[in-house]
């Protein structure tokens, strides 16, 4: 059955891949590109099933016109991918309050601000599937990454509680976490603070020199991302997490058991701070 979908961040990545699939599958897809040349490129596409609207996700008061704008061109919005984002490379110390700031400004603030403007729509119908695009960075970490992944871990949690939340009124929430695919993402859409701290040098220049040596070839196949949102659009009962790419597992699992081993080495602390005279739990 054909669906509306709302993608943002179709110009290029993970979100035109995903935008293609769609359409290729009968879908009629509403897609959020930054310039004119993206908005022509995209809605050439497919003319008749494919808009493209402006929008930057900073620009939060056109969040919710831009949603009804789509709206009105292709009706009620079914299917939300929150795919637009950006990342910034940087170590903690030599990473700005501004690009803090920023970061978390498009990748946590636009993407709920755009869930924001199309939930109601989907819990008065009773139905929808909203997909928050995160990263295997929302679930481990990486030197270098602190802000972009604290917005990924950040928009992790908000999904989770969504679900919770929502699945009363048959709208389904996943939040997907990629590993590394064949995009731009470490390369032009990777921002990069400048180097200022000697005392960094040695762990994070080869880490830095690797990242923009390795960008674009990552083992993700972008078209094969787009199949598996279909696929979970389709399930019974998808995921609320669910992770993208061999690489994805395996680190995400070794991030995880890192934090395992700490909670089972200091488990005896962990207990000792109960009241001796009881108390009730919040779950």
């Amino acid at each position: 059955m054909s669906k509306t979908f709302l993608i943002t961040g179709v110009s290029t990545g993970l979100g035109l891949a995903i935008a293609r699939r769609a359409l290729a599958a009968g879908h009629r897809v509403a897609g959020t590109v930054r310039t004119e040349q993206h908005a022509a490129a995209f809605q050439a596409l497919d003319p008749d099933r494919a808009r493209a609207f402006i929008l930057d996700l900073s620009d939060a008061d056109r969040i919710d016109p831009t949603v009804r704008a789509a709206e009105a061109e292709l009706g009620p919005i079914e299917v939300l991918v929150a795919n637009a984002g950006y990342g910034l490379e940087g170590t903690f110390e030599e990473s700005s309050m501004a690009d803090l700031r920023h970061q978390f400004e498009v990748n946590v603030f636009g993407t709920v601000a755009t869930v924001k403007a199309v939930l109601p729509g989907m819990r008065e119908r009773r139905g929808g599937h909203i997909f928050v695009i995160t990263s295997m960075g929302g679930h481990t970490t990486f030197p270098g990454l602190a802000f972009y992944e604290g917005s990924k871990h950040a928009l992790e949690g908000i999904t989770d509680t969504l679900a919770q939340e929502v699945t009363q009124f048959g709208v389904r929430v996943t939040a997907v976490a990629p590993g590394a695919f064949k995009t731009d993402w470490a390369g032009r859409s990777l921002v990069r603070a400048p180097r200022s701290i000697a005392d960094y040098d040695a762990l994070f220049d080869p880490i830095r020199a690797r990242r923009q040596a390795l960008a674009g070839q990552g083992i993700g196949d972008p078209d094969r991302a787009g199949d598996a949102i279909l696929t979970l659009l389709d399930a019974e009962k998808p995921p609320v997490h669910v992770l993208l790419g061999s690489d994805a597992l395996r680190l995400v699992t070794a991030g995880r058991q890192r934090v395992q081993d700490d909670f089972d080495a200091w488990e005896e602390l962990t207990r000792s701070t109960d009241s001796t005279e009881g108390g009730v739990t919040v779950a």
